[in-house]
């Protein structure tokens, strides 16, 4: 008998960890909603052309692919893929469903799959939180995407963390400047890794991957002072004027809206291969996980699909990675089982009026929870509702029945009180 275990890089949900995740995504629902977002659901797996030719090599290397059916399958050829992220099935609804109304604002949370190496607030099965507008070129929406980086960060608790800001048109000019304008890629590739393997790691790749010392120093003194735009933009020249501008702009309309520790990062290059302008990620200071969040301006991704350029730009939240830092640091409130009551079963006798009286309480809008067990042993029910952190007990024996009440117990303090039934919906509400 093969063992019982999940596979590697994947979690059982219990219903405690549930109910924070169930926190967690309802505040960002909210924060996006606040914002016009309206909600989408794409499948789980799509066309494996749809999803190839998006990512980079990199990101291709992760892509789960699904076997054909039949010869094909056998002879281990793939049709079908897991996706990646909820960005490019995005860009082939726009492409499909021509008759959808532009802009569009929409917002997305489902799993996604990766095939990589499990680490701490890494895994191959996780969810992501996205928002995108489409069909809009203006500085406005990315900044709208900064905002509600920010705002959801704000409104789950988080208040050290930074937004770092970017441009693929700026970092396509550094790599120029520094004399590598044909390996762009490789160069990019490298920088991506520079929070976690240092200046010292990112020279000793790129020299490996063939880069001569002279562009790697070029390369550093460009990026001498990567917090300063101006700076930046100076050292690069020409080719760095119009997309600085942008970020200037961006930067402006950000902080008009509210945003919060938005901070320009030269050395920021988001790994994905579909960023046409600015780029961002969303850093928890301390946190340990990496970045939580990122996006950007991906103007072509669907026009691959349809053949005509429709402008889009969407952030995304990482909520593995949020639970992991919010479950450290004790930021999940006590979000236990909304089941306000335990009906317990007296006797067989009174089963008829204690599921009526059930029955009842579910009518009033009220969660309740009907002991499923043997009718009695009063004791071993109310165990099992403190177990399950249940607040309250409903007992309706056959005084109670007669007199028109019940017996109500804060399991929490122990306390007892006969209540009129029809007052009952009311008690447990409060």
């Amino acid at each position: 008998m093969p063992p019982a275990q999940n596979a590697r890089g994947t979690r059982d949900l219990l219903p405690a960890q549930m109910h924070g995740r169930l926190y967690v995504i309802g505040i960002l629902r909210d924060v996006f909603a606040r914002y016009g977002f309206e909600p989408l659901e794409t499948p789980a797996f799509e066309r494996l052309e749809t999803l190839m030719g998006k990512y980079g090599e990199e990101g291709e290397k992760l892509i789960f692919r699904i076997l054909e059916r039949g010869e094909g399958g056998r002879e281990g050829k793939a049709d079908l893929a897991l996706r990646y992220d909820l960005t490019v099935p995005l860009a082939r609804v726009i492409a499909q469903h021509t008759t959808i109304a532009m802009p569009f604002k929409r917002y997305q949370v489902q799993p996604v799959w990766r095939a990589d190496r499990p680490q701490r607030g890494r895994f191959r099965e996780f969810y992501q939180c996205d928002a995108d507008v489409v069909g809009v070129d203006s500085r406005v929406a990315d900044a709208e995407c900064l905002a509600v980086a920010s705002d959801g960060l704000s409104r789950l608790g988080f208040e050290q963390f930074t937004l770092k800001l970017n441009h693929r048109a700026l970092l396509r000019a550094i790599v120029g400047a520094a004399g590598a304008a044909d390996r762009e890629g490789e160069v990019l590739v490298a920088i991506d890794k520079l929070d976690k393997i240092g200046v010292e790691g990112v020279s000793a790749e790129l020299v490996a991957r063939g880069f001569s010392e002279s562009v790697v120093a070029r390369l550093w003194e460009v990026l001498a002072r990567p917090a300063d735009l101006d700076a930046v933009a100076e050292a690069v020249g020409e080719a760095a004027a119009q997309p600085a501008a942008e970020l200037r702009e961006v930067l402006a309309h950000a902080a008009a809206l509210g945003a919060r520790n938005v901070a320009f990062d030269a050395t920021l290059a988001r790994g994905l291969g579909y960023y046409t302008g600015a780029v961002f990620e969303a850093v928890i200071h301390d946190g340990g996980v990496g970045s939580v969040g990122g996006g950007g301006r991906y103007d072509g991704l669907v026009g691959m699909f349809s053949g005509r350029q429709v402008p889009a730009v969407g952030v995304s939240l990482g909520l593995e990675r949020l639970l992991v830092v919010m479950e450290e640091r004790g930021m999940l409130p006590g979000v236990g089982t909304r089941t306000r009551a335990l009906v317990t079963r007296f006797s067989a006798e009174l089963d008829p009026p204690t599921l009526q009286l059930a029955a009842e309480l579910r009518g009033a809008g009220l969660d309740v929870e009907t002991w499923l067990g043997a009718p009695g042993k009063l004791g071993k029910q109310f165990q099992y509702a403190d177990s399950r952190r249940i607040p309250y007990a409903v007992v309706l024996g056959p005084d109670e029945l007669a007199e028109g009440v019940v017996a109500l117990k804060h399991l929490g303090t122990g306390e007892q009180t006969r209540v009129a039934r029809a007052a009952l919906p009311e008690v447990l509400r409060g």
